[in-house]
């Protein structure tokens, strides 16, 4: 290879590396950009950015390392137009720099030793340039290969779970890699010295750093997944604590209704215990000829109907269970109360087969969300219908509600909440529904129309999965 060969080779060869690069860490963000609308427009963005970037660095001559900061700060910056979190988007930066710079330090090794195992003939210098192209060649394929390798294991690891990411978990998860880049910046600078016209590389002068470099480079890597995958450990006890928080809350409220339905159904017994009294006397004071006695006998009555019925006055919808009953009536005063339109036709099946408390933990949260989602459609399209009926040995429950459109739905299936206060504790409520629906080897369905939102839920009666398989 000639020198003029060399040189066009040089230049091809940084043309190819840095879109190879650029390729890479458009797929690395791929998976995390929003899902809605073009995903692939927005990683031709990222992937001209890239080299944009990259082409206007080279062009100012800004240091080494330069052009790694001002990515992750436009990335940053162009998180919103790209559906990621700011905090991700910069995590995500720092995490492909580490893994580019890690993978490189543990490839320069190998290179470093393949540069010493091939021949060398300095008289020749067409094979000089052979040589130095190939193994150039051969560096770049080998970090290609081991960088997508752990880049891919960062990715699959992050794709596991997402959960909100705050600026204090980012310090906290971003320590390691930035520690990673700075270590490979500034063992970049002392890889090659040139001394009294002597070309000095760092192994030459101290070769145990042969071992510890790459050794350092993969714990810098291994330190920033393992740090992901504790992060993630985290958010999911986090997530756990407070589902089993607004479980048990739940819990609670349903055995005080409970509670408060069965003093109903008591006072309802009393009152006919009373009426077959009331009915009596008044046949008694029929057959003594005092029509005046049954008047006042009757208004008497009247009078104490009303006031033992006013307890129960809001309770007009009857599913067949108590516990039911109070919350589906209880919901309905609130929907009358925001303007929301209510209507119910939910036939509870038999009670041995489905425990009230798993239904009403089930029924509490549907309508809680549809009643959430009602409160963002204007007054007078704001409407929540509930149905519940059995089918063979399936309990089928869907609750439809109008809702203002643009739902966003995880990895998960369920909708991602959009409450930025507390938001750890928000958006539990259908993952709550699909955990009873498993209880009973069944499912929870989630569609969202132009303008209605249906969870339908599916429950089978205790054993009849085993029958059925």
């Amino acid at each position: 290879m000639s020198e003029t060969g060399f040189l066009a080779f040089q230049n091809v060869f940084l043309a190819a590396s840095q879109l190879l690069y650029a390729a890479y860490f458009t797929a690395f963000l791929f998976p995390f950009l929003a899902a809605r609308g073009r995903r692939r427009w927005r990683a031709v963005l990222v992937l001209f950015a890239y080299l944009a970037g990259f082409a206007l660095c080279g062009q100012l001559g800004v240091p080494q390392g330069v052009f790694g900061i001002l990515l992750a700060a436009l990335l940053a910056l162009a998180s919103r137009p790209l559906g990621l979190e700011r905090t991700m988007a910069f995590l995500l930066a720092l995490l492909y720099w580490n893994t580019r710079i890690s993978a490189g330090l543990m490839v320069e090794s190998l290179y470093y030793i393949l540069e010493r195992l091939l021949p060398l003939d300095p008289l020749r210098l067409e094979t000089v340039y052979l040589r130095a192209a190939f193994l150039i060649t051969l560096f770049l394929v080998s970090h290609a290969v081991l960088m997508g390798a752990m880049l891919y294991a960062l990715q699959r690891r992050m794709q596991l779970r997402r959960a909100p990411l705050c600026v204090r978990e980012l310090c906290c998860l971003g320590i390691v890699p930035a520690a990673g880049i700075l270590f490979g910046q500034i063992l970049s600078r002392l890889f090659i010295e040139i001394q009294d016209g002597v070309l000095l590389q760092l192994y030459e002068r101290h070769p145990a750093f042969l071992a510890a470099v790459p050794l350092l480079a993969l714990l810098f890597y291994a330190g920033a997944y393992l740090s992901i995958v504790f992060w993630q450990g985290m958010a999911a006890l986090r997530e756990e604590q407070a589902a089993w928080f607004i479980e048990r809350q739940q819990t609670q409220l349903l055995q005080a209704h409970m509670h408060e339905a069965e003093r109903s159904y008591a006072r309802v017994r009393a009152l006919q215990h009373e009426m077959r009294g009331h009915l009596t006397n008044l046949k008694g004071l029929a057959q003594s000829g005092a029509p005046a006695d049954v008047a006042a006998y009757i208004d008497k009555m009247d009078a104490g109907i009303r006031a033992a019925g006013t307890g129960d006055a809001g309770r007009t919808i009857q599913t067949g269970n108590p516990v039911a009953d109070v919350i589906v009536n209880d919901k309905r005063q609130q929907c009358e109360e925001r303007g929301v339109r209510f209507e119910a036709a939910l036939c509870y099946p038999d009670a041995a087969a489905y425990d009230a408390f798993d239904v009403g933990i089930i029924l509490q949260n549907l309508l809680q969300n549809a009643l959430e989602a009602c409160e963002a459609v204007p007054k007078g399209e704001r409407c929540i219908r509930l149905t519940g009926k059995r089918t063979g040995r399936f309990f089928l429950i869907e609750v439809r509600n109008s809702f203002a459109g643009g739902v966003v739905f995880g990895p998960d299936g369920l909708p991602l909440t959009t409450k930025r206060e507390d938001a750890p504790m928000h958006g539990l409520g259908l993952a709550n529904v699909r955990r009873e629906a498993e209880k009973y080897m069944g499912e929870l369905e989630l569609k969202a129309g132009p303008k209605e939102f249906t969870a339908t839920v599916l429950l089978q009666e205790h054993g009849a999965g085993a029958q059925l398989d």
